[in-house]
């Protein structure tokens, strides 16, 4: 059944650090838990997003002990989907073209999350108690 996941506030505080958003803006992202959505896209699918929302093939508890994963479909939703850049059009192109893991969307979400992840992970640290994750 899915349901609605919301991140520990300390870890929305980092993501708006990072990402230099307003709280409002990473709170509108809205986290799918164990959605049919994601699961639609094939089996090893682990979350898939699209304006506003990331869908989680499992739990959202999961997904938030994974900064790195974290970073990574934040950064599909704020940069890309919300920008405008990332269509499904689009995407289904470059994966054509490049292959999933070498699509500019997916080495762009990467690159985002390793070079922030020291900091993210500093930020978490520094609230780990009240991130109970």
């Amino acid at each position: 059944m899915s349901r609605v996941f919301v991140p520990p506030q300390p870890m929305r505080d980092a993501l708006a650090r990072i990402f230099d958003a307003s709280r409002q803006a990473i709170d509108t992202v809205r986290i799918v838990e164990h959605s049919r959505f994601a699961r639609l896209h094939g089996r090893g699918v682990v979350a898939t997003t699209r304006t506003d929302a990331i869908h989680l093939a499992g739990p959202g508890r999961a997904f938030a002990a994974d900064p790195e994963l974290v970073l990574h479909e934040y950064f599909h939703v704020l940069r890309q989907w919300n920008a405008g850049t990332l269509t499904v059009f689009r995407y289904v192109v470059e994966s054509l073209k490049y292959g999933y893991r070498n699509n500019r969307f997916e080495c762009e979400a990467r690159a985002f999350a390793r070079q922030h992840m020291t900091d993210f992970t500093v930020l978490l640290r520094s609230n780990r108690d009240a991130l109970g994750i």
